[in-house]
Parts: structure tokens; C-alpha cells; sequence
């Protein structure tokens, strides 16, 4: 077990602030509302909304936020400025964030003031702070490099005059999981301790962690490890690593970190990295036929958690390296039934598009199988025609007319871009059959000139079922219907009781 000074750690979700100054990241008031609204859901114990002082769109959010009735604290991030406290105030915060820079190099060099003027600005920011009626946490800025005795100092003045709680900032994460086991401690005696790491050399989640066994009670976390530069800790994450390696009762409901994790990731456009913990599209995808194989037999033998815990679903992904079990437990997910000699000529068929450098969709297989099986299927969907309007005057438009169940049936849509105009235009022809969401599109990247070979990959969501299909054609448009088309086929089609 953790040893903790707290039975379980509280988590400041510092997303919709340090996560939105993610290069290129800008989010809407009622984005936020919705982010926040899950982040409360869940159990995060303070919500840091952005900095009430940078603009009016940022103080509409603060006050949107704050009279939703969520059970989290709200907080928002003030400078040692009396403005900034007031719009804090004013505009419904429960707490501040009050970040005060406590490095020689940040008095110097960016404040060209020295320590005195510095500790007196933190102290009467506090003073000011509580005379205001606010929850405050006192924030030292580039502690990890700061002379700790002087930070010591500059915390207890502040706990003196009221302050609520301290946060140690590792502004540039620099700190090593074994000095925050030495510095951690004694401030942890002061008052209630968060920790504020950032993840510059890799060493986020592993200081936090060190720093929450050293006394500190208050983790700072952003959502997919969102934040300037390399980031911050990740929420997912640190919650997932106290829970399953040291067994400490989170207060998280970890079933919706998933839900959580792809919602931000829309909101802010940050694809998630295909490899990242927890929430990264291959945590829970296999391919290697004895990693499969053992999957298949025993989860435990290559997974450290089952799935469903963060609100994930297992899969098997095909490939060169998959094995007769893999493809066999894939061809049975999709109601196809083989023989020996079938099943080995669907994995040789499995194994030529991996090793031709292709991915190996639910919409290829779906292919190899009714090859080899010799099933004739009639598609749901058939293309007749379609056509796009795009330009730097015109609002992109596409229209299309598909043929449905033999009825012909044309619709029309607009888009951020032609590609976005068909694809809504092709959901709407086939709305009366099946709402089928897109889950994700992507364009492999394409070497060479113009008329290169463009390969879309779609994954596409009806009723709880998911499936993969791709489109490779010199027109992205093209290729893009054509990934569409055959995926909303598989999804649309019954499956006959009678393969294989």
C-alpha cells in the first residue's frame, strides 16, 4: 500500500486551464460545461476553470461553470494581481489558484523584482484573497528549481494569513521521483500539499506519485496529459496506477475515464496517441498470434487490467502477425463458421495484406471470408452518383444519391470541407436504416505527387458495434465515399444465419 498522510488523494483537473494552453487548443464556454460537467460527474474533487482575467469568453465560462451546480470546487488561476482576484470573486469561484514565481530566475528574469517584493505580493494576495471570501492555494511556480528555504518561508507567511492549502509547481519537469521524497515532506507539515507536475523529461506521473507517498494530499492532473510543451500528469493515468498498483481507493469512477478521455480529445482536436496508457487506441489491441492466442485463453497473460474498468472494450487486431486463433475468434465475433482448410487460407490471405504494409480493416476480412467461403451477398447500399461544391467563395456542399434497399434515395448536406459535406450527406440518405455515427477518420500519409495513392480509413459506430473499412484512391473524395460506403454496407447488412 500507498503510505499516504490522507486515506485517499484528492485530483485539482487543471484541463480546461494548463490543458487548454496546449498549442492551438481553444475551447468554447459550453464546451467546457460539458468537460467540467463529466469531470464533477466522476468524482474530481476541484475544476480549475481557466484564468477569469484573460478574456471575456474565459470569465463566461467561469460563471457558466460555476451556477451549473456541479459537486466539484471551482477554481480559477490568479497572478498575485488584485484584478484578477476580483473577476475570480465576481464571477462565481469558489477557490483560486494563486501562482506566485518563487525561482531566482523567474523573480529575476521574468518579474525583475527581487524575493522581498515577491513574498510581500504572495502575502497580501492571500490577505486580499480572504477578505474576498475565497478558498485559496497558495501556488509557488518553478518550486522544483526555487531555494527551499525561501519557499518554506514564503508558504508558511502565506498559511499564516489564511492561505488554505500549498501547491509545489515542477514548472518545467525537472524533479526526480526521488528529490521530491526529500523536499515533499516538510512542506506537507505546513498545511494540505498539492503537486503540480509537468511531464518535460517523462517523469510526470512517477514524481506525482513519489510526492503523494511523501505527504502531498492533492494531485494536479489535465485530461490525456494535455498542457504546454510535453504536458502534464495524466489524469487517467495516475488514477489507474494508484488503484491497480498500490491499491488505493480513488473515489474515481474509472468506467467513464474512457468516455472522459475521447470527449476532451473531440473538443480540443488533440488526437489521442495510438500508444498512450489507458485511453490510446492499441492499449487494449493485439495482433502478435502468441499474444492473441494467450488473450484469448486468459486475459491476465498480456493485459494488466481487464478493459472494462476504464470503459474500453478488447480487440484483436489483424495483421502479419496474427495466428489461426486470432483470426478464428475475429471470423466468429462476425457470425462466419469455417473448416480447417478455410480458416488456413483466410489467415495466408491475412497475413499478404500485412505484409504488403496494409491494415487489415473488419471490411477486408469481411471480403477474405466471403471469398473463401464462396457467399454471395447482395449490399444494402449501392452508389449512384455524387457530387461536391468546394472553393474559397462557396460554402463546401455535396449532394448524393444511394440506392437503399433498391429505393433511390438523394440527399445533400454542407461541411467544414468537401470530404466532411459528403460523409454528412451520405449519414443523412441512410438515417431511415440505421444512425451510424463516424467514430474516427483518418488519412495514412501519402508520399510522392499528385496523383498518389490516398488511403482513408473510417471506423463507424451502430448500435454499440464497431467496425473499421478503408478506401484507397487517387481522389481523397473518392477514397473517402468509398471507405464510407463499404463499412456502412457491413453495418447495415443482416447477417445470414446460414456463412459458412
Amino acid at each position: 500500500m500507498i503510505a499516504l498522510f490522507v486515506k485517499s488523494p484528492r485530483f485539482l483537473d487543471t484541463t480546461l486551464r494548463d490543458g487548454e494552453q496546449t498549442p492551438g487548443v481553444s475551447l468554447k464556454p459550453d464546451d467546457k460545461l460539458n468537460i467540467a460537467t463529466l469531470l464533477s460527474d466522476i468524482g474530481v474533487s476541484v475544476i480549475e476553470v481557466g484564468s477569469a482575467v484573460a478574456s471575456d469568453g474565459e470569465r463566461e465560462s467561469l460563471r457558466l461553470i460555476s451556477d451549473a451546480g456541479l459537486k466539484a470546487e471551482i477554481c480559477t488561476f490568479v497572478r498575485g494581481v488584485r484584478l484578477d482576484i476580483d473577476y475570480a470573486a465576481d464571477f462565481g469561484a469558489e477557490s483560486i489558484h494563486l501562482v506566485i514565481p518563487v525561482s531566482d530566475l523567474h523573480i529575476e528574469k521574468k518579474l525583475q523584482k527581487d524575493r522581498e517584493y515577491v513574498m510581500k505580493m504572495a502575502w497580501d494576495s492571500v490577505e486580499y484573497a480572504k477578505d474576498r471570501g475565497l478558498i485559496v492555494e497558495l501556488s509557488g511556480e518553478d518550486a522544483s528549481r526555487a531555494d527551499q528555504a525561501y519557499l518554506y518561508d514564503l508558504y508558511a507567511g502565506g498559511v499564516d494569513r489564511g492561505a488554505d492549502r500549498i501547491c509545489f509547481c515542477d514548472t518545467v519537469g525537472v524533479m526526480t521521483p526521488e528529490r521530491a521524497g526529500e523536499i515533499i515532506p516538510p512542506l506537507a507539515t505546513l498545511a494540505p500539499l498539492s503537486i503540480h507536475c509537468h511531464n518535460d523529461l517523462g517523469l510526470g506521473l512517477a514524481t506525482t506519485l513519489s510526492a503523494l507517498k511523501s505527504g502531498a494530499s492533492c494531485a494536479h492532473v489535465t485530461v490525456n496529459g494535455l498542457g504546454e510543451r510535453a504536458g502534464n500528469t495524466p489524469l487517467e493515468d495516475l488514477v489507474m496506477s494508484l488503484e491497480v498498483l498500490y491499491g488505493v481507493k480513488t473515489g474515481i469512477k474509472t468506467e467513464e475515464l474512457y468516455h472522459l478521455s475521447t470527449l476532451v480529445s473531440r473538443l480540443t482536436r488533440v488526437p489521442l496517441p495510438t500508444n498512450k496508457a489507458i485511453v490510446g487506441e492499441m492499449a487494449f489491441t493485439h495482433e502478435s498470434g502468441i499474444h492473441a492466442h494467450g488473450i484469448l485463453r486468459d486475459a491476465a497473460t498480456y493485459e494488466p487490467i481487464m478493459p472494462e474498468m476504464v470503459g474500453r472494450r478488447r480487440r484483436i487486431l489483424l495483421g502479419k502477425h496474427s495466428g489461426s486463433a486470432s483470426v478464428e475468434a475475429a471470423l466468429s465475433e462476425m457470425g462466419y463458421r469455417t473448416e480447417p482448410r478455410q480458416l488456413q487460407e483466410i489467415v495466408s490471405r491475412v497475413k499478404q495484406l500485412g505484409d504488403e504494409g496494409k491494415r487489415v480493416t473488419d471490411s477486408d476480412l469481411h471480403a477474405i471470408a466471403e471469398a473463401v467461403l464462396d457467399i454471395s451477398c447482395t449490399p444494402v447500399i449501392q452508389m449512384k452518383q455524387f457530387t461536391t461544391v468546394s472553393g474559397n467563395s462557396v460554402m463546401p456542399t455535396a449532394s448524393v444519391t444511394l440506392t437503399v434497399n433498391g429505393e433511390d434515395i438523394t440527399q445533400a448536406s454542407t461541411g467544414t470541407g468537401p470530404v466532411d459535406a459528403v460523409i454528412m450527406a451520405l449519414r443523412k440518405a441512410v438515417q431511415d436504416v440505421g444512425d451510424i455515427t463516424l467514430e474516427e477518420y483518418h488519412v495514412d500519409a501519402i508520399y510522392g505527387g499528385t496523383d498518389a495513392l490516398v488511403d482513408v480509413t473510417v471506423k463507424l459506430r451502430k448500435d454499440g458495434e464497431l467496425i473499421t473499412s478503408r478506401g484507397a484512391r487517387t481522389d481523397i473524395i473518392m477514397a473517402s465515399v468509398e471507405a464510407m460506403i463499404s463499412g456502412m454496407n457491413r453495418l447495415l447488412r443482416k447477417k445470414d444465419e446460414n456463412r459458412g
